[in-house]
């Protein structure tokens, strides 16, 4: 009977939150308000019954709260990782022939909940194991979290804060702007959960899933861990999907979860299986890392088998033409892929890529197609020895033992457009309304032949108004866009001229050098400019070659007269000079990354894309995570710094 009114509760929550959201947010009623009453006095009824209530009930109002930063504490005892696997057999031979729990592998932010005389008293983070911080007011946001149970004993619990695939896609589909968007639903957790104020905590729709009971007092669970978990969901907690196992059936529960985690909403990186006999799982203790009464799976990289159609050859603004490997269409990971980079010429002849090869693919990381593997090696396709956007001769180049395929002509097409929309790119010119799409129209049609006409387009006002696709609102914006891109730091002008090998941070030393006089940068030599730190010879070489040419000049001149070039404000506290770091995951306390980019580079610092060992801190907000560069940090000996461990230190 309870656990029919538990049911209840969470389906009058459901019917109650839709009808608030249709009256408040949509203006239009799916219920009378008689029948809303009727629900709301049922739902308080069961509440009262039962001693359970939701964070995401209608009856309660939470408090939003926004603090200067999260407190640290230490745990009462310190949380091991387990010992993983990928073998199937290894998960048999771990269980024998006792019962164990077999449940999913969750993917978000591990959280310590505390209840005391029946109600939510705290949270903490995982942290480092040892350490976490406490989010109390933001794990009262949480969507499922009862915040008041029957228990009114102590009660201390583990579960993973996490955010639904389908929440996920949600939010970033309200990001307009590529970079912005979120990598996965990991990081969006980990930033949301983390968050100096609950509002936007309650805004990402975190929920939470149970995974252990820790401590409890005066209650028999007959030394079963399956136990343990009914009588959290008899408290009003979601507790994590698991199946009695034993060795016998070990690979037939495996193959259900593998085959329910294509479509499972809760991001699963694998499995956990866990003894269910809690006296037999204790007495086995721990090793240094792990505790021995249970085992992690991690699922192996989905690889799927097909066959190469053909390579498409890619230009880009650098001149660089990239092969790109495009196949029969399969599945991965929930998606249909038909596409996946070659990198460069080195690969294709290393995996002998030919037409009609049956090829292995998979997703690296979950995310990026790649070639595993070349059944077939049929023996390596073709170079191009004509750009397939200009037509003129290609060329093979040899860097470092790397082969690549360049177009030499200047005046290619796929140079211009991508010169372009780097040129009105966010860290350039920063020009909102000019899509390469928009360009291209535009640069067919005439209106733009260099730099300079992208703050002339008033002359063909009404051609663009009249633009499919455009319109006058979209013609005014654009406008808006362009006059206040006349104001402009040196370093960006530079950046934007598409200078190869110049990216922001290399442009920003280079201002910084010569104190930001434009005469100077565009008439240094080659030899003044190898003597700026982290320029080297080929950068410094594309540097002074551009700036060689007359015609580049010339145009860069043109421009001038539609610009002026703003002096950076003046930041005295060069206290990261010398220092490298990389920045990864999600950013809480700025805006985005390149937020972060531009606070170190102002301070002498330099920020790189890749983990090496002249690199001084990783900035990872998730310092516990397994990522690669997480991995190649410790590897190196690298320190690895949360956002605000780094503004502890330089702020």
């Amino acid at each position: 009977m309870e656990v029919d009114k538990k049911a209840r509760i969470k389906e009058l929550i459901e019917i109650l939150n839709q009808a608030n959201k249709a009256y408040y947010q949509d203006a239009k009623e799916i219920m009378s308000n008689f029948d809303y009453d009727r629900l709301y006095d049922e739902l308080q009824q069961l509440e009262q019954e039962t001693g359970v209530v939701m964070a995401n009930s209608p009856t309660i109002h939470v408090g939003y709260e926004v603090v200067s930063q999260l407190p640290k504490e230490q745990h009462e005892s310190p949380m091991l990782s387990l010992d993983k696997t990928k073998e199937v057999g290894t998960l048999a031979e771990f269980a024998g022939d006792r019962n164990c729990l077999l449940s999913w592998k969750l993917d978000g932010l591990t959280v310590v909940l505390t209840y005391e005389k029946g109600s939510l008293a705290k949270a903490v983070t995982r942290g480092n194991g040892q350490v976490g911080e406490v989010i109390t007011n933001n794990a009262r946001t949480f969507q499922n979290l009862p915040l008041n149970i029957p228990y009114q004993g102590r009660l201390t619990l583990r579960g993973e804060a996490i955010i639904k695939y389908s929440d996920f896609h949600k939010i970033n589909k309200e990001i307009g702007e590529a970079e912005a968007k979120y990598k996965n639903p990991r990081n969006l957790c980990s930033g949301s959960v983390r968050q100096l104020n609950s509002e936007v905590t309650a805004a990402r729709n975190v929920n939470f899933i149970a995974f252990a009971l820790i401590h409890v007092e005066g209650v028999d669970f007959d030394n079963s861990m399956e136990n343990q978990y009914r009588w959290l969901e008899s408290q009003g907690f979601e507790v994590v999907e698991r199946k009695i196992v034993t060795e016998s059936d070990m690979e037939e529960v495996v193959s259900y979860f593998a085959e329910k985690v294509k479509t499972y909403d809760y991001p699963s990186d694998g499995l956990v299986l866990m003894y269910d006999d809690i006296a037999y799982g204790l007495s086995l203790g721990s090793t240094a890392k792990f505790p021995r009464n249970g085992i992690a799976f991690k699922w192996k990289d989905e690889e799927a088998e097909t066959v190469l159609d053909y390579i498409e050859w890619s230009p880009s603004r650098t001149g660089l033409i990239n092969p790109v490997a495009v196949f029969r269409p399969v599945e991965l990971e929930g998606t249909t892929v038909t596409r996946a980079s070659v990198h460069n010429i080195s690969i294709m002849e290393e995996l002998k890529l030919g037409v009609g090869d049956t090829i292995k693919v998979y997703k690296a990381n979950m995310i990026i197609p790649q070639i595993s593997e070349n059944l077939t090696k049929s023996g390596f396709t073709d170079i191009p020895d004509s750009c397939p956007a200009c037509g003129k001769s290609t060329e093979v180049r040899n860097e470092n033992g790397v082969k690549t395929l360049y177009c030499p002509n200047q005046q290619c097409p796929a140079k211009h457009v991508k010169l372009y929309t780097l040129f009105v790119s966010r860290n350039a010119m920063n020009i909102d309304g000019l899509s390469e799409e928009t360009l291209e129209k535009f640069i067919d049609a005439g209106y733009i032949h260099e730099f300079a006409d992208i703050f002339k387009l008033d002359r063909y006002e009404e051609e663009i108004v009249n633009t499919p696709g455009f319109g006058r609102k979209s013609y005014d914006n654009l406008m808006d866009s362009v006059n206040r891109a006349r104001q402009v730091e040196l370093h960006a002008l530079i950046y934007s001229l598409g200078i190869p090998n110049i990216g922001t941070a290399n442009a920003k030393l280079i201002c910084k050098h010569f104190q930001n006089d434009f005469d100077k940068i565009r008439n240094a030599a080659r030899e003044e400019l190898v003597e700026i730190k982290h320029i080297g010879d080929k950068m410094a070489e594309k540097f002074a070659d551009y700036f060689a040419d007359e015609e580049n000049n010339a145009k860069v001149d043109r421009l001038l007269e539609q610009i002026t070039i703003m002096q950076p404000e003046e930041n005295n506290s060069q206290n990261m000079e010398g220092l490298t770091f990389v920045v990864t995951g999600s950013v809480e306390k700025f805006p985005n990354r390149n937020a972060v980019k531009d606070y170190i580079e102002k301070r002498g610092g330099k920020v790189t894309g890749s983990v090496t060992s002249k690199t001084n801190y990783l900035i990872n907000n998730d310092v516990l995570s397994n990522s690669s560069k997480n991995r190649k940090a410790k590897e190196l000996g690298i320190e690895i710094i949360s956002e605000e461990q780094f503004l502890e230190k330089w702020q």
